[in-house]
C-alpha cells in the first residue's frame, strides 16, 4: 500500500510539473506574440519610412499590410516618398509622372470632385494607392475587401474591381495622405460642400506578389 501511495504521489507531482511547464510555454508564446506586435507597431510608428516627409499618414492606414507591402518593395516606396518630398505639389501640372517606369507612377489631377453617387467602391490587385489631396477637401471611403461584395468582376487590364460596401468615410485635406493596399476597397475623392474643385495626386506603387 505504501509503495502504491508513493507511486501515486510521484505521478501526481509529475503531472503538476508538466502542467506548469506547459503553462509557462503558453505564457512564453503569448509574450512572444505581444513582442512581435509591438515590434511591428514600432516600425510604423517611428516613421523612418517617411524619410523626413512633412506629411502625416492617416490613421485609417492598414499598418500591418502596409509594412508587408513596403518590405516587399522598399525602393519603390522610398522613391514615391522622395517624389512627394521634392516636388512643389501646389505648382505641379496635372498629368502622369513616371517615377520608376510603370512600377511607380504619380497621377496628378485638378478637377471638380464627383458627387458620392457617381463614385464606386474599387480595389486593385497589382498596385497600392497612395492618395493625397493637394488643394481642397474631399471624402475618402475605406472598407476591407473581405467585408465587401463584388459588384463588377476584377478587370486585369485596368487593374480594378468594383464592390458594394458599407465602409467608413474620412475627410481628406492637405497635410495628410491615405494608403490603400489591395486589402482595402476605397471610394475616393468624393465632393464636400464648398470644395468643388480638388487637386490631388495618386501614386501607384507596385504591390507585393500574392
Amino acid at each position: 500500500m505504501k509503495r502504491t501511495t508513493h507511486l501515486t504521489r510521484g505521478i501526481f507531482s509529475l503531472l503538476i510539473i508538466s502542467t506548469g511547464l506547459a503553462g509557462m510555454g503558453g505564457i512564453t508564446q503569448s509574450c512572444r506574440n505581444r513582442m512581435e506586435q509591438k515590434k511591428d507597431s514600432q516600425w510604423y510608428d517611428n516613421q523612418d519610412w517617411l524619410k523626413g516627409l512633412q506629411l502625416k499618414p492617416h490613421p485609417s492606414i492598414n499598418q500591418k499590410e502596409f509594412e508587408k507591402q513596403y518590405r516587399a518593395y522598399p525602393n519603390g516606396w522610398d522613391m514615391a516618398i522622395e517624389w512627394l518630398k521634392t516636388n512643389n505639389l501646389d505648382a505641379i501640372e496635372p498629368g502622369t509622372y513616371y517615377i520608376i517606369g510603370d512600377s511607380v507612377r504619380a497621377i496628378v489631377s485638378e478637377a471638380p470632385a464627383p458627387v458620392i453617387d457617381s463614385v464606386k467602391w474599387e480595389a486593385h490587385k497589382e498596385f497600392n494607392d497612395l492618395q493625397y489631396i493637394i488643394k481642397g477637401k474631399a471624402k475618402m471611403g475605406v472598407s476591407p475587401v473581405a467585408e465587401a461584395t463584388v459588384s463588377e468582376a476584377y478587370d486585369p487590364v485596368n487593374d480594378v474591381g468594383f464592390f458594394d460596401a458599407g465602409g467608413v468615410y474620412y475627410t481628406a485635406e492637405p497635410g495628410t495622405f491615405f494608403i490603400f493596399t489591395p486589402e482595402e476597397a476605397h471610394r475616393p475623392g468624393i465632393r464636400i460642400e464648398g470644395y468643388d474643385t480638388v487637386k490631388k495626386v495618386v501614386i501607384k506603387v507596385r504591390a507585393a506578389s500574392r
